[in-house]
């Protein structure tokens, strides 16, 4: 009972270890990118504006969204927006967010003139989308780019675990050189040539045959305009070619995990039991093997939602990646910070859950 006790109190010790680092790294984020987007040159209310050149409406712009304030005033009050707990001033000139209904607050408790209060995180509005909510564009765009990075990522496992498992299997053949070299290739590219590359290959000169789009979405309107349906064609190259660098890392890993695993005594044991190569591996020596796979999985997969960005924007896929390609060229800051900040969140959770599968695949880390 009390091991039981213990065994959680460290699982959840390990784990608030993690959130607090994990929230420190968040707030780096958000502090790097802030300062290096608002020490662009440009004025974001004139591009807001556009080519009218009407001062009134300028300085309108400048007092709503905190232009006119000092950049650190503005990094402290973009800092409270994006706090769970933040604090208002009563004083409706000085902060104007909270009286505009722009979320859902509880007000908790009020020091002299200021309001300590309960909400949800706020990121802002969007620059140049008539002020839609940064949170509704991320809402739009981000399960496109989810589904683009597990479709990628499950390429990569299945097609790299099979591919790892039979190299080691058949260590130093042609087969397994023939492999190492792909592997080596697909390090090398950048994912953005691949894209290129695959779109007009297979897009383009080879269209009549695959019926493939060197553009598209995963939803399309039709020929109308009365309706969107789903085309999961265009799914097909992206993910192929998102997978392309995670499939070359997951190859050699499982291949030397495998073979270090092959090499131990135990395994020894069970050949000389008479069990097959096939019952070994799926029964002793798989699950042992795949502690670094796991590792580039986790890494990959968060790195996929980042690395989507040229991806998305090449072959016209409507996800987060191409959103902030498009909010760099419009200057749209909060869209920039807010994607920002929702990659870094997921490769933060992505770390936490893999902690925890760690934990599963190999027991002695709970002792860590």
């Amino acid at each position: 009972m009390w091991h039981y006790l213990f065994n959680i109190f460290q699982l959840l010790k390990r784990l608030l270890h993690k959130i607090f680092y994990g929230l420190l790294t968040l707030f780096g984020v958000v502090t790097v990118i802030f300062f290096i987007l608002h020490k662009i040159p440009g004025d974001s209310a004139q591009m807001m504006q556009g080519q009218r050149e009407d001062s009134e409406q300028i300085q309108a712009i400048k007092k709503k969204f905190g232009f006119d304030k000092p950049i650190l005033k503005q990094y402290t009050l973009y800092l409270n927006d994006l706090s769970p707990i933040s604090f208002h001033s009563n004083n409706q000139d000085d902060f104007t967010y909270l009286s505009s209904n722009k979320y859902n607050y509880v007000k908790l408790f009020t020091i002299n003139k200021t309001s300590v209060v309960l909400k949800n995180p706020y990121l802002r509005e969007s620059y140049s989308k008539s002020g839609k909510k940064v949170s509704a564009i991320i809402i739009e765009t981000l399960p496109n780019t989810a589904i683009l990075a597990v479709l990628s990522i499950l390429i990569a496992i299945i097609i790299g675990i099979i591919f790892g498992i039979i190299s080691a299997l058949y260590k130093d053949t042609l087969f397994d050189r023939i492999i190492s070299i792909i592997s080596i290739i697909g390090m090398s590219v950048p994912s953005f040539f691949s894209a290129i590359l695959f779109a007009w290959f297979f897009g383009f000169i080879l269209h009549k045959y695959t019926g493939l789009n060197m553009i598209g979405s995963l939803y399309e309107v039709d020929d109308f305009g009365e309706g969107r349906y789903v085309q999961l064609k265009n799914l097909i190259l992206p993910s192929i070619v998102l997978g392309i660098r995670p499939l070359a890392v997951i190859i050699p890993l499982m291949k030397n995990s495998l073979l270090e695993v092959l090499d131990q005594d135990y395994i020894r044991t069970a050949r000389a039991k008479g069990l097959s190569m096939v019952q070994i591996i799926k029964k002793h020596a798989l699950k042992n093997a795949l502690n670094p796979v796991v590792t580039a999985i986790s890494g990959w997969f968060a790195s996929l939602l980042a690395g989507a960005v040229f991806v998305e924007y090449i072959f016209g896929w409507n996800g987060l990646g191409k959103e902030i390609i498009n909010a760099l060229n419009e200057k749209d800051y909060p869209v920039i910070i807010g994607s920002s900040i929702i990659i870094a969140a997921m490769f933060i959770i992505i770390n936490i859950f893999v902690d925890v599968i760690y934990g599963w695949l190999d027991p002695r880390i709970k002792a860590t």
